[in-house]
């Protein structure tokens, strides 16, 4: 079993879908960038984040189409990255870093799959929760175990550790080590991009992770939440507006990024 996998993660095929995939998911933040804006000027019914993007999508002319499109391209990347968790990242020294690596690919590959199920309930109109819902929900269920206000704690803690994580990787442009250079015929501006995107995203993260910290203190789990929430939060502190516009500008510049790098991701 072990060697069919690991044969699958050194097949072209999977490869190229996973690339397609992670354009996917460059897309997906592209949309939340556009929506973000919409909420920075009090505009737009749909939430902030992944799933408010599939249903933006789902509201157009060819929305069906486009979602099935996704919803393969969105669950290849999901897989693809379960593979480079289990095989990839060689190129790192054996150690933490690779570590933290793999984790990371593990946490986008069941980002990825969730969103291209998420996609798929979209395109039939199964429907889907938001992720201010899911997080709420998550939360309640947590708390209701025993030392469930320490386990919403700590896991406030390690978002807001990844979030942080996120803008380090976008200051120290250490992103581009997993990336071939020779492939991007512009990779002066795919730096820009994924700095700029890397920060932006890492502070959505960090902000989430704030929220849960913050519902664990109050046993409120209605006072965690999604990106969504996180980025009404950014909206309602002073200059809000302002700072809305800059996140939503680093979201589109991360989805932008993750666009024109797929095809030179290493693997």
């Amino acid at each position: 079993m072990s060697t069919a996998v690991h044969t699958a993660h050194h097949n072209d095929a999977v490869k190229g879908l996973g690339r397609a995939g992670m354009a996917c998911y460059g897309v997906v933040y592209v949309i939340v960038a556009y929506l973000a804006l919409q909420v920075a000027f009090g505009g737009g019914g749909q939430e902030a984040d992944q799933t408010g993007a599939l249903q933006e999508i789902a509201s157009t002319s060819f929305g069906a189409v486009v979602l099935w499109v996704l919803a393969v391209g969105l669950l290849a990347f999901g897989v693809w990255q379960l593979l480079m968790a289990a095989f990839s990242y060689k190129w790192h020294e054996e150690g933490r870093k690779r570590t933290f690596k793999r984790i990371g690919a593990a946490v986008r590959g069941f980002v990825g799959i969730s969103l291209g199920i998420a996609a798929i309930r979209t395109a039939t109109g199964s429907g889907t929760q938001s992720g201010d819902q899911k997080q709420k929900q998550m939360t309640a269920e947590l708390m209701s175990l025993p030392a469930g206000r320490i386990i919403v704690g700590l896991l406030a803690l390690i978002v807001i550790g990844a979030g942080i994580a996120s803008i380090v990787s976008g200051f120290r442009k250490s992103f581009m080590k997993d990336l071939e250079t020779s492939q991007l015929p512009k990779s002066h501006w795919v730096e820009r991009l994924g700095q700029v995107g890397y920060i932006a995203k890492g502070l959505g993260i960090a902000i989430v992770g704030v929220l849960l910290g913050i519902a664990a203190l109050d046993a409120n789990a209605s006072e965690a939440g999604g990106l969504d929430s996180a980025l009404r939060t950014l909206a309602g502190q002073p200059f809000g507006t302002v700072l809305l516009v800059v996140v939503a500008a680093g979201f589109a510049a991360f989805g932008i990024y993750a666009i024109a790098a797929a095809k030179a991701h290493r693997t």
